[in-house]
């Protein structure tokens, strides 16, 4: 028995509102950087660093575009041959997002190192503006401060709706918006360093742009995998492990009849497997006593997309607290 079947259509309705914000600020924020993209190649000149910013935005419409194709699986019926449904999509995008982050980051930072070990000396020229010579470092000074603000505040906007989501990928990429500040600074610093005669600063604030993408990438790809790997269901954030789980031990185990019960949770993107480990009281469990844990436990929040009772004699020992594990 489940709380949901698939559809988008029954999920809660704050939730449908979230979800329909969430779609909306990706195509802005994709529309957003085609102009960045734009704006940024026009100006980007010879410098190192703008380039390697320039290849970040174009990275960060991956997690964007996983989403949106990933969402569209998620909406998919199951079928004989995915009884658990397509919401693994959701993963595997986020793995898709996490990985492409890792190689271009590693392929960037060794440009970067490779610049400053052989000295090659970035230059940036100058422009004619209506009569008159402009060094092109200011026009790329003036593009990196005019894109910051609306790519943090699409950030800090993705990370609002990714709460209730439960959306690991939407966080991602709003994590990573979010912290975009740092990329136009350094590439700031860079043009700068090269206006003053410091040629180094270009390459050193690309290896720095360069390492934070790779970091992006790592972090993402280890959390995609634990995830498909179906490590225990954590919070949107990976920081510590999903309330629902101790929600739907506790609750289970109020029933009267109950003795004894465990809850093992698998994420599958934006909503849980959940299988509830049940000890009776007794030799027999009822039919009624099944059905009533399920609608318990597919009340207690609408991430219970699946859930499955199995009474045992005794819990499975992984799944005993700390304090009731068998010696050694």
């Amino acid at each position: 028995m489940s709380a949901l079947t698939g559809q988008q259509h029954q999920l809660p309705e704050e939730v449908r509102h979230q979800l329909h914000r969430a779609v909306k600020l990706e195509w802005i924020t994709l529309a957003y950087l085609v102009f960045t993209l734009t704006l940024v190649a026009s100006v980007m000149g010879n410098s190192q660093a703008m380039k390697t910013a320039w290849v970040e935005d174009l990275l960060s419409a991956v997690p964007q575009i996983a989403f949106l194709v990933a969402l569209v699986y998620t909406r998919h019926k199951r079928k004989p041959k995915h009884p658990y449904g397509y919401h693994r999509a959701m993963g595997a995008g986020h793995l898709v997002s996490g990985v492409t982050l890792a190689c271009v980051g590693s392929l960037l930072a060794y440009e970067s190192v490779a610049g400053l070990i052989k000295g090659e000396h970035p230059t940036i020229g100058t422009i004619a503006i209506l009569g008159h010579t402009v060094w092109l470092g200011w026009l790329m000074i003036g593009a990196m401060s005019l894109i910051v603000v609306p790519a943090v505040i699409l950030g800090r906007l993705k990370i609002k709706a990714a709460a209730p989501l439960h959306n690991k990928l939407l966080y991602a990429d709003a994590d990573m918006a979010k912290a975009d500040w740092t990329t136009n600074v350094a590439s700031i610093v860079g043009v700068l360093g090269v206006g003053v005669g410091l040629w180094w600063m270009d390459y050193a604030a690309a290896l720095l742009i360069s390492v934070g993408i790779l970091r992006d990438g790592v972090r993402n790809t280890r959390n995609a995998l634990l995830g498909l790997l179906d490590a225990r269901a954590t919070t949107y954030d990976d920081k510590k492990p999903d309330p629902l789980i101790e929600e739907v031990t506790t609750t289970v185990k109020d029933l009267a009849w109950v003795s004894d019960a465990a809850a093992r949770i698998r994420d599958m993107g934006m909503v849980f497997h959940v299988e509830v480990f049940v000890v009776p009281r007794g030799d027999e469990i009822h039919l009624d006593e099944v059905e009533e844990i399920l609608g318990r436990v597919e009340e207690l929040d609408w991430k219970s997309y699946d859930v499955v009772v199995a009474p045992v004699r005794e819990l499975p020992e992984h799944l005993l607290p700390e304090s009731r594990q068998p010696a050694g």
